[in-house]
């Protein structure tokens, strides 16, 4: 099957990139995760109260499931597929995180945004150092790693 027909039958995502995240895990830390689509898709089960920022918990929802998850999501993306993380600049001064690997960039969390586009192009490289020193979210990374692991087995 070329691949032209593997994109003709995917299922369709409403995460920025869906269409050409073709890359493979740089490792298999995480058994049937074999491209960000497959990870998106174990997230959904993953992702929780726990592991969203606390300053967005009390609206985070089922529904709206990837509110407050980018950055702890993001540098998890990195450990599976490799490459850099993102960030847009958004109000409040807070950096809203995306994955970029090579050629194919990505990002899982986009959707709590409910469809208001965000201007990747103007992006700042985001450091695991700067970020995942602050405790909580270091903890909210830990937690996602773990949930992440019991989903796929």
């Amino acid at each position: 099957m070329s691949n032209i027909k593997n994109k003709e039958n995917m299922k369709e995502y409403r995460f920025w990139g869906w269409q050409n995240a073709d890359i493979a895990p740089i490792n298999r830390i995480y058994k049937g995760i074999g491209n960000p689509r497959d990870l998106y898709d174990a997230l959904t089960k993953a992702w929780c109260p726990e592991t969203c920022a606390p300053r967005m918990r009390s609206r985070w929802t089922k529904d709206n499931m990837t509110l407050g998850q980018c950055a702890v999501t993001a540098f998890l993306a990195q450990d599976i597929f490799g490459g850099k993380v993102y960030g847009i600049l958004c109000p409040g001064g807070f950096y809203h995180c995306y994955n970029v690997v090579g050629d194919c960039k990505f990002d899982l969390t986009c959707e709590q945004f409910e469809g208001k586009p965000l201007d990747y192009a103007n992006s700042v490289e985001q450091f695991r150092s700067v970020h995942l020193l602050m405790a909580e979210k270091y903890e909210r990374y830990r937690t996602l790693k773990t949930r992440l692991r019991e989903v796929t087995g």
